[in-house]
């Protein structure tokens, strides 16, 4: 049996933030884990000479101030996503090049797009990022979704493919899965849409040298063994006035709270004595993670760079919609990263890994020529496949969700308390969220603990 003032189950970003957090103020903790490793949906592979790709969460960008504080404090560095060079959008039948962060396929597109960008940007503002569902007209637009607004405000067939290219990018679902309070919530959580799909001055500016997991495994190294149970997943949490006990497999911890941070929907699969409110249990059911799958083709050198390309591109027909140039800082190997998201990745998903392989490719070597055809290695994870993941990028709000559930989101039960990307108020759903939560509940915790 562990004992310690506070047990965490979950050691991704926001258990290990959270964790980090009590012991520095001398609360003693455990934090029990289901994997063989910590990180969550933080995951390095190992490419040989010491370098890695990530095919798990990667970037970070501006105003993602706690992460990049965090970064610093563990020694770990970044450095710049690769964007020299023009962009591809495959539409139409065609390659189109491009620079910026909207194709210019032709001007009235361009306009169309520019405005429900503002139109969305202005909305999101208005949305309390404590209390979605108090928002202005909330009942209206938690009834509609992402795809429903579109239609009625985008003009162009162009500008609504290219709105829902980054919608699928952001949250690894399709328009028609999302709730538009949802979106907009999600919008000011960030700062501006912009933020949100930009490369550079956005979202997926910079990278981490050594990869994104090293984050988490620095966490874990200061933490120490002792504190620190892998291979353990909880299958039910006891809780009472009395404190809490965690039963995991081959291990049991008790502590006088707890903090779950692992995402919703997988919070909700765990067992409660007594039973969570169905309040709280209904809105964990309505909070589904999304779906996509990391391929990585890897090649000797970056090549479509000397070509004057930045290994950006856009497909509209797929199956990889959106790629980047993954290659890490040295430039060697050089590595084309593409995202399967939403309905593409469910369907991909599905098929045996050398249809999968071939399929993506086959897009490859359509955007950037041959020489993506015959790539010396290839990397994928699909996350929805993970036994203790079940989805990625992060939970989304389906209509309905967040104006009849919202408020059981961050209140405790008992001595239960909750973290992870989903429960952040700023940049809610990224890595700066994570630990964001996790030292929110950490300082949640430790005012019961005195």
């Amino acid at each position: 049996m562990h004992e310690a003032d506070v047990v965490v189950i979950g050691a991704g970003l926001a258990g290990l933030a959270a964790a980090r957090e009590l012991t520095a103020r001398g609360a003693s903790v455990v934090v029990v884990e289901a994997r063989d490793r910590v990180g969550g949906r933080l995951l390095n592979h190992e490419l040989g000479d010491g370098k890695v790709v990530e095919v798990g969460g990667q970037w970070i960008g501006p105003t993602q101030d706690r992460l990049a504080a965090l970064a610093g404090q563990l020694g770990v560095e970044t450095f710049p996503t690769h964007v020299a060079g023009h962009n591809l959008l495959e539409y139409g039948g065609e390659i189109h090049r491009y620079t910026g962060t909207i194709p210019r396929i032709n001007p009235a597109v361009l306009v169309d797009v520019e405005q429900a960008q503002r139109r969305l940007n202005r909305l999101a503002r208005r949305v309390p990022l404590d209390r979605p569902w108090e928002a202005p007209k909330a009942a209206k637009l938690d009834g509609q979704t992402a795809a429903t607004w579109m239609r009625r405000n985008l003009a162009t067939k162009s500008g609504r493919m290219l709105l829902e290219l980054g919608i699928e990018a952001v949250w690894a679902a399709q328009p028609e899965d999302v709730s538009l309070l949802h979106v907009l919530f999600y919008i000011h959580s960030a700062g501006s849409l912009e933020l949100l799909f930009d490369t550079e001055g956005g979202a997926q500016q910079d990278r981490f040298v050594g990869g994104s997991q090293l984050i988490a495994i620095r966490m874990a190294e200061e933490l120490g063994g002792e504190r620190l149970v892998l291979e353990a997943p909880v299958r039910r949490i006891g809780h009472g006035s009395d404190g809490v006990t965690v039963h995991a497999d081959g291990a049991e911890a008790r502590g006088r709270r707890a903090i779950v941070a692992i995402p919703p929907t997988l919070a909700g699969r765990i067992a409660y004595d007594p039973p969570l409110p169905g309040y709280r249990d209904q809105l964990t059911q309505r909070m589904p993670l999304g779906t996509v799958a990391k391929c990585m083709a890897i090649y000797a050198e970056p090549f479509w760079r000397a070509e004057g390309l930045s290994g950006q591109a856009a497909s509209e027909p797929g199956p990889v919609r959106v790629t980047y140039d993954n290659s890490p800082p040295s430039g060697s190997p050089g590595v084309l990263l593409g995202f399967l998201e939403g309905r593409h990745a469910r369907e991909l998903g599905r098929l045996r890994p050398d249809e999968r392989r071939a399929a993506v490719i086959d897009c490859f070597a359509r955007l950037f020529g041959p020489r993506a055809a015959s790539p010396d290695d290839y990397v994928e994870r699909l996350w929805a496949e993970e036994e203790w993941t079940r989805g990625c990028y992060g939970c989304h709000m389906p209509t309905g969700a967040w104006t009849s559930y919202g408020p059981a989101l961050h209140p405790p039960i008992g001595p239960l308390h909750w973290a992870g990307a989903e429960y952040a108020r700023v940049w809610n759903g990224y890595m700066d969220g994570a630990v964001r939560s996790g030292e929110a509940a950490a300082a949640e915790v430790l005012q019961q603990l005195v």
